[in-house]
């Protein structure tokens, strides 16, 4: 297990000085809380308080008006609520707007991960805004930082009965590799404190954690919703002949995140390792979790996720460390296929029940003059008996609609005429992009509130080329590190500085392939120019059932890419 004395400590990443100093995540946090004066909190505080599920943030937009005044940054938090699987009550759909106008800006964010987001929340409000999760029977416990993040499964109940055994394992998995540490209790809940740290035990994780964040989802062909291969630990529903699910084939090393200008950093898709029965998959996801804690690397963050000890020790290696740790083999892989990995928006009936998917653009639930979204959810909520599943692509699935409260609801999605995503194009109901500016310190260009704009546009020369109504994938971020998984879309933008974006085309539809960057630090006239042609060719020459990533693989415009590390050649 990796704790590290403090002359090794030296040697390694400043991250691990602060874990190992922290007190099993407790730092001086409370003592930031109550320093009035500021509305920070310590710079190293801020780093154990992803932990927690909370990031400290400033508006950017502001940023520099307030330093003319010599003022200090506009600080405020993010708080990432933890929700495995992406399922939710109507009560903690109502507890979620509650805490969205009591303590934050109104709004509530859908994120890729299935978790619920708020920002805009003062320090003086965080405690409070935590208690009030609590209240709901919700945490924002390892919702951040180097743990297993909220575990993610398909949401769509409409697909079989499998997905309710599915959601289960998520909650079960995402419950035993939570930490064991009582410091979130205890600094936001009033818990009991703990006085000496030798009662206080992390068994799996130790002190000083994981290298880095850690992620797991779990996908039931044909739908690859979760963007399995983009996880650390994709696991793979298999069924037998009659629909039953019997195991999981488990892919291993997949990732998101770069940093431009650094080729030894790149994102990767997982790779397959092999299967095991569903009995078995808490202690296996556990194991290689292990696996990472003590062989990722802790000298450098940047090289710090799984998909870098994999690609450094090879997949034969870590299969036999799991066998070991396990102290049997896992089996050969099971046969599986995709064929999407995009929302079924609409209705739909499944298991006897009737499921509503909402197209929500970018996951940002808010109220706006013509488009009262957020009070229409909160209307559904307040006579839903069912339940809300976050989708991965930032949607909302209104599931388990009984044929008796169809109408009732229907009849509020008819006054406040809110959308299945039928009016859009096959483009925006795929698209997806990551908050970005104001609030995110890592953004190099917009995002979220900029990409609606640039869709319009986009639409119009799909339309030119009659491309209208196709499906293709499109992402945008504001920086490089993935959190809308850009790398897997059919055409990404990556910011690389304010109103410039990195171009790259050649995902796969079915997110099991990379892009490929196709043009660099381009604007938006730029990127019209590019596009253009590109969708016209396309029109002319595609084949029938061709996406358009494939399409610019076969017509040479980019290569294919399906191991990371050729990302960058």
């Amino acid at each position: 297990m990796a704790d590290f004395n403090s002359e090794l400590l030296e040697k390694l990443d400043e991250m691990e000085r602060i874990k190992a100093e922290s007190n099993y995540l407790r730092g001086t946090i409370v003592e930031g809380l109550q320093d009035q004066i500021t509305g920070s909190i310590a710079e190293d505080d801020t780093k154990l308080l992803k932990f927690h599920g909370s990031y400290m943030q400033d508006d950017r937009d502001i940023r520099d008006e307030r330093r003319k005044q010599k003022l200090e940054p506009a600080y405020s938090f993010m708080i990432r609520v933890r929700v495995p699987g992406g399922t939710a009550t109507p009560e903690q759909w109502i507890a979620m707007d509650d805490i969205s106008d009591a303590y934050a800006n109104h709004t509530i964010k859908l994120t890729t991960r299935q978790a619920f987001q708020f920002h805009g929340i003062l320090k003086r409000n965080l405690k409070s805004s935590m208690q009030s999760i609590n209240n709901a029977l919700m945490d924002s416990l390892a919702a951040c930082g180097d743990v297993n993040r909220n575990v993610m499964c398909n949401p769509n109940p409409y697909q079989s009965g499998v997905h309710e055994e599915v959601n289960e394992y998520a909650t079960q998995i995402s419950n035993h590799l939570s930490p064991q540490t009582g410091a979130y209790h205890e600094i936001w809940l009033d818990g009991e404190k703990v006085l000496s740290t030798s009662e206080e035990v992390e068994p799996m994780y130790g002190r000083t954690y994981l290298p880095r964040k850690f992620k797991i989802g779990i996908s039931v062909p044909p739908s690859n919703d979760v963007d399995v291969y983009s996880q650390d630990i994709g696991l793979i529903a298999i069924t037998d002949e009659d629909e039953k699910l019997i195991g999981f084939n488990i892919s291993v090393g997949g990732g998101m995140g770069m940093k431009h200008g650094m080729p030894e950093t790149y994102p990767q898709v997982g790779k397959l390792l092999g299967y095991v029965p569903k009995d078995q998959i808490i202690d296996v996801c556990e194991k290689i979790l292990t696996i990472q804690r003590d062989y990722g690397n802790r000298k450098e963050r940047t090289n710090a996720r799984f998909k870098y000890t994999v690609d450094r020790v090879g997949l034969d290696w870590v299969r036999e460390e799991l066998n070991r740790r396990l102290g049997y083999e896992v089996e050969a892989t099971r046969d599986f296929h995709f064929e999407h990995n995009g929302d079924r928006y609409g209705w739909t009936e499944g298991s006897g029940k009737w499921h509503f998917t909402l197209f929500i653009q970018n996951g940002r639930v808010k109220d706006t003059k013509d488009y009262k979204l957020k009070t229409a959810l909160r209307a559904i909520a307040e006579i839903h008996t069912g339940d809300f599943r976050l989708s991965p692509n930032q949607n909302l699935v209104i599931a388990n609609v009984s044929e008796e409260q169809k109408p009732a609801i229907q009849k509020i999605i008819d006054e406040y005429g809110i959308t299945d995503g039928e009016n859009y194009s096959g483009l925006r109901r795929n698209s997806m992009a990551c908050v970005a500016f104001p609030t995110c310190g890592l953004a190099m260009a917009e995002s979220e509130r900029y990409l609606p704009s640039l869709l319009n546009k986009i639409e119009g020369l799909l339309d030119e080329a009659g491309l209208q109504e196709e499906e293709i994938t499109i992402r945008m971020t504001g920086c490089p590190n993935g959190c809308a998984r850009p790398a897997l879309a059919e055409i990404a933008f990556i910011g690389k500085a304010p109103g410039k974006y990195n171009l790259y085309l050649g995902g796969g539809f079915i997110g099991d392939r990379l892009n490929k960057l196709y043009k660099e630090n381009i604007g938006e006239e730029e990127i019209l120019e590019t596009l253009g042609p590109i969708f016209l060719q396309y029109a002319k020459e595609r084949e029938e059932g061709e996406h358009f990533g494939d399409f610019v693989i076969r017509a040479g415009i980019v290569e294919k890419v399906t191991d990371g590390q050729k990302f960058h050649s």
